[in-house]
């Protein structure tokens, strides 16, 4: 009993605390820090709504919030879509080499997320490799593939879909790949066989690979900053402005809170409509 007490807080416990420490905690000192508000960098410690009452009448920090979502939509969607038909031919064409499919999809984990943004500089840049080529070839250079939304765009599905690929792929190891051959026996065709087997059983573990890209597109601030442009500033960049160069620590508190209420909103509405579609969990009962 005892030793089963000890195996229980090991595999418990300590990660209980673990998210307390740093998560909970960091985030109920970011709350209260909302309510507060800083004169000339320091902290005032007089509780109000200011800092929420700011973000609500600006419209530049509610243009900023608006483009990150739209942006964290797009990326999750492309990504999604572009992950589905791999992770599906890594998992039916693979063979032996599914493992070592899998693995490829870490090699750009291998380098730092700075060197992959600037490597796509070099590739998008007025005078990138892609520009160079069309030069060559006797056409104009594409401007809008560097600094603008669409660059920032590029970037973030080319830092994200290699988890979302991952996600998905292991969502459908746990699927029973007998159910989509007795659906085409009865006569089901490819498309429909998709659309009414797979995707339904593999709904849970798509909705993780949407939640894991769109949560840190959403606060992103590295690649707006490289490929955005000066139209280009999303949310997430805004906000570590305020923990920087403009020194209002409170504002980027209330900026970070309303993040988070985001982040989770959209989280629980997807998973709440998983339910109410499907009325199972798919990977999530594997």
């Amino acid at each position: 009993m005892r030793d089963n007490r000890l195996a229980r807080l090991a595999f418990l416990g300590l990660p209980s605390l673990y998210l307390v420490v740093f998560f909970v905690v960091p985030l109920i000192a970011m709350t209260v820090l909302a309510f507060w508000r800083t004169e000339n960098y320091h902290i005032i410690r007089e509780a109000g709504l200011g800092n929420f009452h700011t973000l609500l009448v600006e419209p530049a920090y509610q243009t900023f919030l608006l483009r990150s979502v739209v942006m964290a939509v797009a990326v999750s969607a492309i990504c999604t879509g572009i992950a589905w038909p791999v992770a599906y031919a890594i998992m039916l064409y693979g063979g032996r080499y599914k493992l070592l499919f899998t693995l490829a999809l870490a090699v750009p984990f291998l380098t730092g997320e700075v060197l992959r943004v600037i490597a796509l500089q070099g590739l998008l840049g007025p005078m990138g490799l892609i520009n160079a080529v069309l030069v060559h070839m006797g056409a104009v250079p594409l401007r809008f593939l560097m600094y603008s939304n669409i660059a920032s765009a590029i970037g973030l599905v080319y830092l994200y879909l290699p988890i979302a690929i991952t996600v998905i792929y292991l969502s459908l190891l746990n699927f029973d790949a007998r159910l989509a051959d007795a659906a085409r026996i009865f006569g089901a065709g490819p498309v429909r066989t998709f659309f009414e087997i797979t995707w339904p059983l593999n709904l849970f573990g798509t909705l993780i690979s949407v939640i894991l890209c769109f949560i840190p597109c959403l606060s992103t601030t590295l690649v707006p900053r490289f490929l955005g442009g000066p139209d280009g500033t999303l949310y997430g960049m805004a906000l570590a402005q305020q923990f920087a160069e403009s020194g209002t620590w409170a504002l980027g508190a209330a900026m970070g809170v309303v993040l988070f209420v985001v982040s989770i909103s959209v989280t629980l509405l997807l998973f709440r409509l998983d339910l109410r579609r499907s009325g199972f969990s798919g990977l999530g009962r594997a």
